[in-house]
C-alpha cells in the first residue's frame, strides 16, 4: 500500500489549493482516507476524512468547515482536498493516510498507511 500527496505550494491568504492523494495497491472505496497536517512545534491533527466503504461518511476539523471540501474519484483512485479561503494558520505539512474502515477516525492513531506529505504555506 502506497500513498503519494501532491498539490502543495505557496499561496497568499484568501487563496486556494487542491491537494491530491494518489493510492497504489489498494482502492480508495475500500478504505477511509484522511488528510492530516502538522505545523512546526505542533501535534499532527486530523483535517478531513472520507469513507465510502459503507455509504459515504465525512469528517472535518471545525476550523476548516465551510472552507475545505474532501472528495474521492474511484476511477482515478485518488482523494482530493479542496482548500479555499486559506489562512496563515493552515500552513503545515499535509499528509494523507488510509485505513480499511467504514467510518472516519478523527485522530491519527488508527491509520495504517501514510504518504510522505506535501508542504502548504499560506502567506499573510
Amino acid at each position: 500500500v502506497k500513498l503519494v500527496e501532491s498539490g502543495g505550494g505557496l499561496v497568499q491568504a484568501g487563496g486556494s489549493l487542491r491537494l491530491s492523494c494518489s493510492a497504489f495497491e489498494f482502492t480508495v472505496d475500500e478504505y477511509a482516507v484522511g488528510w492530516f497536517r502538522q505545523a512546526p512545534g505542533k501535534e499532527r491533527e486530523g483535517v478531513s476524512c472520507i469513507s465510502t466503504r459503507v455509504g459515504t461518511k465525512y469528517y472535518y476539523l471545525d476550523s476548516v468547515k465551510g472552507r475545505f471540501v474532501i472528495s474521492s474519484d474511484e476511477d482515478k483512485n485518488q482523494v482530493y482536498l479542496q482548500m479555499n479561503n486559506l489562512k496563515p494558520d493552515d500552513s503545515a505539512i499535509y499528509y494523507c493516510a488510509a485505513v480499511p474502515m467504514s467510518w472516519c477516525p478523527e485522530v491519527a492513531t488508527p491509520f495504517d498507511y501514510w504518504g510522505p506529505g506535501t508542504q502548504v504555506t499560506v502567506s499573510s
